[in-house]
């Protein structure tokens, strides 16, 4: 009786709202991965060329890096209201305010892990033949992909955040849920969706370190053998120590 009444007390953990509600919950979660997922994909395919006009030098990197701090910095409601005359009320607005957003994380950790390539491996290359598109695809990207992931799982993490402001128009993902909720004070829903956004950030994370560990295995190796080095000086220290 408890669990069937749990909707009327209005109770924050409510079983018997899960099991009536779940296609509702099941249609949010699926529309708020589906904006996340085309918002990072598209900030990417963005901030790549972005990062790459930066690292030409000083003129062009004021310019880039200026403009998207302060893109991040307009108030999402501010963005969503300038975007509507391009967009009006659809999923392709609430889209483009999060790939605006998106670029001031991802160009500059692009342009920083470009930027930390060794010179050496840069010349080790071209002494070996290989011309600029070459060097970048099979040189730098590689080396740069610790910052680019790290670029990526941050502004994923905070895209799936602002997915929710979306639902000012309907678009919100998880974000819908909880604004619906809040006029009658609904904790049920209210705690649902919120916990579930943070659970599909703390997934989608764990998703990226993974794919981060399995594209940069080299990583690992040289943190194995840090370690293994670490271990023989204190082992070396142990014994002058002792003797």
């Amino acid at each position: 009786m408890t669990a069937q009444n749990c909707m009327v007390t209005n109770d924050w953990i409510c079983g018997e709202y899960l099991r009536t509600r779940s296609q509702e919950l099941t249609d949010a979660t699926v529309q708020h991965i589906g904006i996340t997922a085309v918002s990072v994909l598209i900030g990417l395919l963005v901030a790549f060329p972005l990062a790459l006009l930066a690292r030409r030098g000083r003129h062009f990197a004021g310019p880039v890096l200026g403009l998207t701090t302060v893109l991040y910095t307009v108030p999402s409601l501010a963005m969503f209201s300038l975007l509507l005359p391009l967009f009006g009320l659809s999923a392709a607005l609430v889209v483009t305010g999060l790939v605006l957003y998106s670029l001031t994380i991802l160009v500059r950790n692009i342009l920083a892990g470009l930027e930390a390539v060794p010179q050496e491996a840069k010349e080790a290359a071209r002494g070996m033949g290989y011309g600029p598109l070459r060097l970048l695809w099979e040189v730098e990207l590689p080396l740069a992909l610790p910052a680019v992931m790290a670029g990526l799982r941050i502004a994923t993490v905070s895209t799936i955040a602002l997915t929710t402001v979306g639902s000012i128009i309907g678009r919100g993902g998880l974000g819908n849920l909880i604004g619906d909720a809040l006029p009658s004070f609904f904790k049920a829903q209210v705690l649902t969706a919120s916990v579930l956004c943070v659970l599909l950030a703390v997934v989608a994370d764990l998703l990226l370190l993974g794919l981060q560990r399995l594209l940069t295995p080299w990583t690992r190796i040289r943190r194995t053998a840090g370690d293994t080095v670490s271990a023989a000086a204190g082992s070396v220290d142990t014994a002058a120590k002792a003797v």
